[in-house]
């Protein structure tokens, strides 16, 4: 028994308070948390599983202390959403993929058209007025950042025509 200013009361079926009490305290956890979150400032499920573990671990205790039951360790093993929530969460996770890749595909394209840019000056290969460079710019950031091949134009004209 555990000598607290609480009363402490006797249960006949340790093994199924100890189960309801647990099962009750996950439910009210799940409800103080997202599943995952894309932002690190902000506690999830999945991100932060110590902190996790041990708020699940006081919400059990301050249901197991009236009985005289000490927690020592709580963890969450197995976690089961319904069909139609498992199916958004998985598209929010893959939208959140979505993003992240093409951030750093633009990231890299800009980078890129910015070193040919650099090059083509410094190497006195052509020079270019803003409107062919922003030209340039959108033709480079297209074929770059684009999901298929690029299609090559041939032009046999001058690009003043």
């Amino acid at each position: 028994m555990v000598d607290t200013a609480e009363a402490v009361f006797e249960v006949d079926d340790y093994n199924n308070y100890v189960k309801v009490q647990s099962e009750s305290a996950l439910r009210n956890l799940a409800t103080s948390y997202t599943y995952d979150t894309h932002d690190d400032s902000q506690m999830s499920l999945r991100s932060h599983t110590a902190a996790v573990a041990e708020h699940l671990k006081k919400e059990i205790q301050d249901r197991l202390a009236r009985a005289g039951v000490e927690v020592i360790e709580s963890r969450i093993s197995h976690l089961a959403y319904a069909p139609e929530i498992a199916a958004s969460m998985l598209q929010r996770q893959q939208a959140g993929a979505i993003i992240a890749a093409r951030q750093r595909i633009v990231e890299g394209a800009v980078g890129m058209v910015e070193m040919a840019l650099d090059m083509l000056s410094r190497r006195d290969i052509v020079s270019l007025d803003d409107e062919r460079k922003a030209a340039m710019v959108s033709n480079l950031l297209v074929v770059l950042c684009g999901e298929r091949a690029a299609q090559p134009i041939v032009n046999t004209g001058t690009i003043y025509q």
